[in-house]
């Protein structure tokens, strides 16, 4: 739980700082959170849904390779 807490300052604090640096919001969230959790602003995501192939899409083509 230390960690986590130690971890979740951290990010506070280089969000602040890219707030300052940049002057927006959104570009300093999105420029600090990891973008391998798929973080996307409100209003995007349903953008993106579209674009990106689904779940099932995705099993069958991993079961024409076997």
């Amino acid at each position: 739980v230390k960690e986590l807490m130690v971890f979740l300052d951290i990010a506070v604090f280089e969000i602040i700082l890219a707030y300052l640096e940049k002057r927006d919001w959104k570009e300093a969230f999105f420029s600090v959170l990891p973008q391998r959790k798929g973080a996307v602003p409100l209003g995007e995501a349903n953008d993106l849904s579209k674009c990106a192939p689904s779940e099932k899409e995705d099993e069958d083509n991993d079961s024409d390779g076997n």
